[in-house]
């Protein structure tokens, strides 16, 4: 994530006070991404990530860090919140609530093959499943009522082809969401914006016989409770998509898919709807990106996302043309 708030040195050993962490031996801001200041932290004890939460509040937090910790209690590879001295699990500085949590190992794969597909489809498979006994609720905050409330702001910066799909889409999403299909939709915590550089690959063993190892999945910041298809379209928008085009490459999308389902079956209307889902997952990416172009905050560090490219996408999903199908098992 970008760094919108800067810490000193001596701001941050007054805040390690707090952790029984050892003594910091470097500290860097991470500079991609738009919505929290992230920082590698490296101590006598370990390789951490110290965020300061830009948007998200004190309120909001337990159901993020609690989520983290209830996953890696189920052997899903996520980071793993630090509990300060007082046991909580994040604390505040610079009058922002921030955490610090495990680094994981690995690198992203920018340019995914199948094999990096297979891992990912098992492993939000196994994250699905495992949430379903998770306590705390809170819906995915970026769904349709905040697509609703935001568009309206987005609307007067765009013109023609462009203002017309972004209403007329959204006016597909409020009836597919008011369907009964759609209620039927199996459901839980999601992750909601597992995008290939929200996971880390690292060296499979030679004895394992895999050719990649998935290190694990990252900024849990966005996940909130939604249609487990959802956060499957999410994924498969990023992982299986050719960038220049937004066109599905079928073989990543196939193995993608079918890895899913051998943890966890598809039903007959998630079969019914992966394309309104698919476009569902384009739009919510859509209109972020619009916002964060047209309505930027200051950060010292700010790159922001193209919106063209999920506008490209969201338009590829529109035509239905040669969509790779979901093999369901209860047909």
């Amino acid at each position: 994530m970008a760094v919108f708030t800067a810490v000193t040195e001596p701001q941050l050993a007054e805040w390690m006070r707090h952790y029984d962490l050892g003594k910091v031996v470097e500290f860097r801001g991470i500079p991609s991404g738009i919505e929290n200041s992230n920082f590698f932290l490296t101590t006598t004890r370990g390789e951490y990530v110290l965020t300061i939460f830009e948007k998200l509040t004190a309120g909001q937090l337990p159901f993020y860090l609690d989520l983290m910790r209830h996953l890696a209690a189920h052997r899903v590879p996520v980071p793993d919140p630090m509990p300060r001295e007082d046991g909580a699990l994040f604390g505040t500085l610079h009058g922002k609530p921030a955490a610090i949590v495990t680094k994981l190992e690995g690198a992203p794969e920018m340019a995914p093959q199948v094999e990096h597909c297979v891992e990912v489809g098992q492993m939000l498979a196994r994250m699905h499943l495992a949430g379903r006994d998770y306590a705390r609720y809170q819906p995915n905050l970026r769904s349709l009522p905040w697509w609703q409330e935001t568009v309206p702001t987005i609307l007067p910066f765009l013109e023609g082809a462009q203002r017309d799909l972004l209403s007329s889409e959204l006016t597909h999403q409020e009836a597919f969401f008011a369907s009964a299909d759609y209620a039927r939709l199996p459901e839980g915590p999601c992750h909601a914006d597992l995008f290939r550089d929200n996971a880390l690959f690292a060296h499979a063993a030679p004895e394992s016989g895999h050719e990649v190892r998935l290190g694990g999945f990252f900024d849990f910041y966005f996940a909130g409770c939604d249609k487990w298809l959802f956060d499957v379209a999410v994924t498969v928008n990023d992982w299986c998509v050719d960038l220049a085009t937004g066109k599905l490459d079928e073989a990543r999308t196939e193995a993608l898919l079918r890895a899913y389902q051998t943890v966890r079956p598809f039903t007959v209307e998630e079969n019914r709807h992966w394309g309104n889902m698919l476009r569902a997952g384009a739009y919510r990416f859509w209109v972020s990106r619009l916002y964060d172009f047209h309505l930027p905050r200051a950060a010292e560090m700010l790159k922001p996302h193209d919106p063209g490219h999920f506008e490209r996408i969201l338009r590829e999903r529109l035509t239905g043309a040669a969509l790779p199908g979901i093999h369901s098992s209860c047909n």
